[in-house]
C-alpha cells in the first residue's frame, strides 16, 4: 500500500509546529541577547565605580603650632580640583587675608600665603595655605579666629565631577554635593 499524501490540514499543522519552534528559538536568542546587554551594563557600572574610587580626593585642613601654618592636605587617591573658597568671620565673607586680619581685629602680621582657589591639589600633596613668620602672630590669629567664629568653606571636585564641600563650622566638615555653588565675586576669597 502506498502512503497517501498528507491532507492540507495535516500539512498546515506540521508547518505550524515548525514555526513555533522557530519562534521559540528567536525568543530564547532575544533573551540571551538581553541578558548579555544587562551584564555588560552592570559591568560598565562596576568599572565606573572602580574608576571613581581611583580618583577620589579627600581634602583635610590642619594647623600646626610648631610650624605656625594652616595647611590643606589631599589624603585621597585622586587630585582635588578646588572650585571655590570662602572665608567668613562672624558669617560675613572676607575677600583676602588683609580683610580677615581687620575683621578679627588682630594687629597686622607678616605671613606667606599660597593660592588655593582654582588650584589642583595632587594626592598626598600638602599645600601651606597660610604661614606666619612669628609664633605670637600665629597664636593671636588662632585665638581671634576661635572667638570670632572664623569659618572656611572649600568646595572641590574629583576629575570625574563628583564634588564635596568642606565646611569648618560643621561637626562632619566634608559633605558630598551635586556641584559646587556659583559664588558671586563679593563672596569669593581671593587668596
Amino acid at each position: 500500500m502506498m502512503d497517501s499524501p498528507l491532507s492540507p490540514d495535516a500539512e498546515n499543522a506540521k508547518t505550524r509546529r515548525g514555526i513555533r519552534w522557530d519562534a521559540l528559538a528567536a525568543i530564547i536568542a532575544s533573551l540571551v541577547g538581553l541578558l548579555a546587554l544587562v551584564v555588560a551594563g552592570y559591568t560598565a557600572y562596576i568599572e565606573r565605580q572602580q574608576v571613581r574610587a581611583q580618583v577620589w580626593p579627600y581634602l583635610e585642613a590642619e594647623h600646626s603650632g610648631s610650624f605656625y601654618h594652616y595647611v590643606w592636605i589631599n589624603r585621597g587617591v585622586g587630585p582635588a580640583v578646588v572650585k571655590s573658597v570662602q572665608v567668613l568671620v562672624d558669617g560675613r565673607p572676607q575677600q583676602n587675608w588683609k580683610t580677615v586680619q581687620h575683621a578679627l581685629r588682630v594687629p597686622p602680621f607678616q605671613y606667606h600665603q599660597s593660592t588655593l582657589s582654582g588650584t589642583v591639589v595632587s594626592p598626598g600633596q600638602t599645600l601651606q595655605w597660610l604661614t606666619f613668620k612669628e609664633k605670637a602672630d600665629f597664636a593671636n590669629f588662632g585665638r581671634a579666629a576661635d572667638q570670632a567664629n572664623l569659618q572656611i568653606k572649600i568646595c572641590y571636585c574629583s576629575t570625574l565631577g563628583d564634588c564635596w564641600m568642606n565646611d569648618s563650622a560643621k561637626k562632619d566638615p566634608r559633605v558630598s554635593v551635586g556641584q559646587c555653588p556659583a559664588l558671586p565675586e563679593s563672596q569669593q576669597f581671593q587668596d
